[in-house]
């Protein structure tokens, strides 16, 4: 007889949802049941503990990602731009292989990228390989800048409707996350800036908002470590171009003055 799956719970938020996916024995035989509906092995699971939503190795090549419902938009927007920018871009993006949607929850077969995640690799790589990549993400970012919109033109949030949230919820946000005073007290006036000095009505171009060193594979080549692969678009809108240098500018540079000109110089 066939062997009854296990459903995928309906989560509304994402605590719950966070210490579900924390314990992949509760979504583990699923997973490999999509995989087996595709007629894909899932020889080698391995399981990625970072993220937002459910990402397992299905072997060496392939790679499945499922989101809950309520982060469908993460779907959208990862669907979509892999399907825009690909074969538009010098560095390497998963391919989607497979698409579906099980007990409401939509997922993504892809290829997996070659290479070390960025995160593994980073504090390893000497001052100037790490100019190099961020020469390599700067040029990554306008490359994909200059891709047309495609049907991500309809992506939410649109950015004057994101920008006036980020804005608003600003202040609120810092006192939670317990910003000292020092720096509260100039923040208004910060706020107040920029509403004046972002722009609301340039022409949008595609924003990851996270050019961040969980999100790229680095290589290594007979000049050292460098960018190979870009993975996770689940964040992707539209949008004025500078944003998106924002992420490495404050993750990456550390104030250095050289790392911030390799950015620059790369873009």
């Amino acid at each position: 007889g066939t062997i009854m799956t296990a459903s995928l719970p309906a989560f509304t938020d994402y605590e719950p949802f966070r210490a579900w996916r924390s314990d992949p024995a509760q979504w583990l035989p699923i997973a490999l049941d999509i995989a087996r509906s595709h007629g894909l092995t899932g020889a080698a699971p391995h399981v990625f503990s970072t993220g937002t939503n459910v990402v397992m190795a299905l072997d060496e090549k392939l790679i499945l990602k499922i989101f809950p419902p309520f982060l469908r938009p993460q779907f959208v927007s990862e669907r979509g731009s892999l399907a825009q920018l690909r074969g538009r871009l010098r560095v390497a993006i998963p391919e989607i292989v497979a698409e579906g949607e099980r007990d409401g929850w939509p997922y993504l077969v892809f290829t997996r990228l070659p290479g070390v995640f960025g995160s593994e690799a980073w504090l390893k790589l000497s001052e100037t390989e790490k100019e190099r990549v961020l020469v390599e993400i700067g040029q990554t970012i306008a490359e994909v800048q200059r891709v047309p919109l495609g049907d991500l033109a309809d992506i939410e949030p649109r950015w004057d409707r994101f920008l006036s949230a980020q804005i608003e919820g600003c202040r609120a946000r810092h006192e939670r996350l317990g910003l000292p005073r020092k720096f509260l007290d100039g923040l208004d006036e910060l706020l107040r800036d920029a509403e004046r000095l972002i722009p609301l009505d340039r022409p949008p171009v595609i924003l990851t908002g996270e050019y961040i060193p969980e999100n790229f594979l680095l290589s290594r080549d007979s000049a050292g470590w460098g960018l190979s692969g870009l993975i996770d678009f689940g964040d992707v809108m539209t949008g004025w171009c500078e944003y998106d240098l924002l992420g490495p500018s404050g993750f990456m540079t550390a104030g250095v003055p050289r790392r911030v000109r390799s950015l620059f110089e790369g873009y």
